[in-house]
């Protein structure tokens, strides 16, 4: 498996794999827009740093890159999905980290890090996985999704140096 960049050609894939409402907002958080998704309002990642994960057989994953704020030395993951049929086989994991390389290498960052909502469990374990560690900080931020209020947690990976 190897990330590239997004291709436009690359929203279809990307947006059938997220068929349910709510596995939908744990995905984006309602940022993208409404369930379910057009193709158009999809096309908003383009404004970020968009990748894709693919193998062999064609897509496997996606995830975004952006600068938070004015933070010059930080990336922050966004949007990081798998096709449903190839979770729990570590393409998750493997993208993650591939993404960290690009993110501390060529990016030139010293820290990269991401939110996931407390009730997607099994993303958190994926992060956590691919290197990423808690981030103890104050209250944790908060959404409105389906009637209900969603708290994320805050995680992150920081470059090591040799020695």
């Amino acid at each position: 498996m190897q990330i590239r960049p997004y291709q436009a050609s690359d929203a279809k894939v990307v947006l059938s794999w997220c068929q349910e409402e709510r596995a939908f907002y744990q995905w984006t958080a309602g940022i993208l827009g409404a369930f379910p998704l057009t193709e158009a309002a999809f096309a908003f990642v383009e404004t970020l740093m968009p990748f894709t994960a693919v193998d062999e057989e064609g897509p496997v994953g996606f995830f975004t890159l952006r600068r938070p704020g004015q933070a010059a030395d930080e990336l922050r993951f966004g949007f990081v999905i798998v096709a449903p049929d190839r979770r729990g086989q570590g393409i998750g994991k493997t993208m993650l980290q591939q993404g960290m390389q690009l993110a501390f290498g060529q990016y030139g960052v010293s820290r990269v890090s991401l939110g996931v909502f407390e009730n997607n469990s099994s993303a958190y374990y994926c992060y956590r996985a691919a290197g990423f560690e808690d981030v103890t900080a104050g209250v944790p931020e908060s959404y409105q999704v389906l009637g209900e209020e969603w708290l994320c947690r805050e995680l992150q990976a920081v470059k090591r140096t040799q020695g």
